[in-house]
């Protein structure tokens, strides 16, 4: 049965600011592992989405040994080992210390940082954001005062592209049209315009004084859109901060970022596959490896970019295809995510990720992409316009437009198998 009903509890427009944070943050990372249905979870932060062959194959063998075999990756670009078993901490960590995933223990969770995935690779954007990447890490591991900031804390590098612009980051750099880099903060719609060289030592610095504010608001809050507007403008006291290390800047207008990632398909000097659900069993991440060429680029979309020679891109698409990986653009896939779901997590009221492999058939050429989840958390929702089906409480889901500028519509969906009638509801 398809019936309108109250849109309250699913909206996507950003939450008012939360007064303080009552708990610790808990977010999982390599040494901080999490208690799951399926054992225990593991985040490995992977800066920029970027892994050598080597550190690739490392998480692999964790996997294979520790885990349930399968690489997850996540929404920022980062990856996840499930099904780990009691007492193997130590054993992981040493792993992961000897490929170099582990730089700074203190710093692990919170080295989170996306970048443009084609960045250098297709001719299109303004520079090539890889030295920001490495000096912003390298800043970022040195620093005590970052040492406290949460694990959801987020830093973007765009290449001038606006792709990482859009994901909702705490502190981004994009590329300007001028030669410098806008400094964003949160959503705000001004930014700081500072020298390309001195952007990653600006967004470092946008950091530290996020830390000194929540400090001095006593609020303990997780992110900078969270700050209260009643003790100030943030961009003012980050603008201070950074004429004090010296680093020249003005105010500007920001612009306005997207949130789609690359295409399945052949891109520049590469090549880029879409991971169903970011699910990655043992064959395809061997896949991965062996066709890449240094290292591994993975995007905030859940895909993979692989620098590869243009002679080796067709051969090497075909490959990834018969392994289950998405090179087609046109696939129902690409439209198609969702959360873990049963059984892996236990607040989930289905499985989702069945459910949304059996109805993925239903979606036509174009319109919204499709985000599946077992409960209201929807943990690991994408950005930008969509439609959340989210499992209820009394069985089947509810289907929930998230469109900017528009009110959201809701309708309910008794069974997968009717979602086609259902979406030309919502849709209508």
């Amino acid at each position: 049965m398809l019936a309108a009903m109250s849109t309250a509890d699913l909206r996507s427009s950003p939450q008012a600011p939360p007064a303080s944070r009552e708990r610790g943050d808990a977010c999982p990372g390599s040494l901080r592992l999490h208690t799951a249905d399926d054992g225990a979870l593991a985040r490995i932060r992977v800066p920029g989405g970027v892994l050598t062959v080597r550190q690739a194959r490392t998480l692999a063998e964790a996997s294979a040994r520790l885990g349930d075999g399968e690489l997850h990756l996540t929404s920022r670009g980062n990856v996840q080992v499930r099904g780990l078993g009691a007492g193997c901490g130590g054993e992981l960590a040493a792993l992961l210390d000897t490929a170099g995933l582990l730089p700074s223990p203190g710093h692990e969770r919170v080295r989170n940082i996306v970048a443009s995935p084609l960045s250098g690779l297709d001719g299109r954007g303004r520079l090539d954001v890889r030295p920001w990447l490495t000096a912003l890490d390298t800043a970022l591991c040195a620093s005590e005062p970052a040492r406290a900031l949460s694990g959801r804390f987020l830093f973007a590098l765009d290449d001038g592209r606006g792709d990482v612009a859009g994901l909702d980051a705490d502190v981004t750099l994009r590329a300007a049209a001028d030669g410098g880099a806008e400094l964003g903060l949160g959503s705000a719609g001004e930014a700081l315009l500072v020298s390309v060289e001195d952007a990653p030592r600006a967004a470092l610095a946008a950091a530290e004084t996020f830390l000194q504010t929540v400090r001095a608001t006593g609020t303990g809050v997780w992110r900078v859109d969270e700050l209260p507007r009643a003790h100030g403008s943030f961009i003012d006291l980050v603008g201070r901060r950074l004429a004090g290390d010296g680093i020249g800047h003005e105010r500007c207008v920001r612009d306005a970022g997207r949130t789609d990632g690359p295409a399945p398909g052949a891109v520049g000097a590469g090549l880029s596959a879409h991971v169903p659900f970011g699910r990655l069993a043992a064959p395809q991440w061997r896949e991965l490896t062996d066709a890449a060429v240094g290292e591994m680029r993975l995007t905030p979309w859940r895909g993979v970019v692989l620098p590869t020679p243009r002679a080796d891109v067709d051969a090497s698409l075909g490959r990834l295809a018969a392994a289950g990986l998405v090179t087609d653009p046109s696939s129902p896939w690409v439209r198609v995510g969702a959360c873990i779901g049963r059984p892996g997590c236990g607040r989930s009221r289905a499985d989702v990720q069945a459910d949304a492999t059996e109805a993925r058939a239903a979606l036509a050429p174009g319109g919204l992409p499709l985000y599946w989840s077992g409960c209201e958390r929807r943990c690991g929702h994408p950005r930008g316009d969509r439609i959340d089906v989210v499992a209820a409480p009394e069985g089947g889901y509810l289907l929930s437009t998230a469109v900017t500028g528009q009110e959201p519509r809701t309708i309910t969906l008794d069974h997968p198998s009717r979602l086609a009638t259902a979406l030309a509801a919502i849709t209508a």
